[in-house]
């Protein structure tokens, strides 16, 4: 009884998320254009990230297991 109320509320929770498009809430805008820009972004334009914000990886992956160099920082605690 109790693996079946737990499914349950998993599914209907599953299910709730919204597939519409995003828009402001009644009453509210869109932020203004920032400054030198003519144009207004839009929700989309909005919910990208910046480069910054989401770098990408720079360094190659190890493709096989190498010692390590010896830590002369790596001490035991006291």
């Amino acid at each position: 009884m109790r693996r079946l109320i737990i499914l349950t509320s998993g599914a209907l929770l599953a299910g709730c998320g919204q597939q519409a498009a995003l828009e402001p809430p009644p009453g509210e805008s869109l932020p203004p254009a920032p400054y030198g820009s003519a144009e207004r972004p839009d929700a989309e334009d909005l919910l990208e990230l910046d480069p910054q914000a989401a770098p990408e990886r720079s360094v190659e992956l190890r493709r096989r297991s190498e010692e390590r160099e010896d830590n002369p920082f790596d001490l035991p605690p006291e």
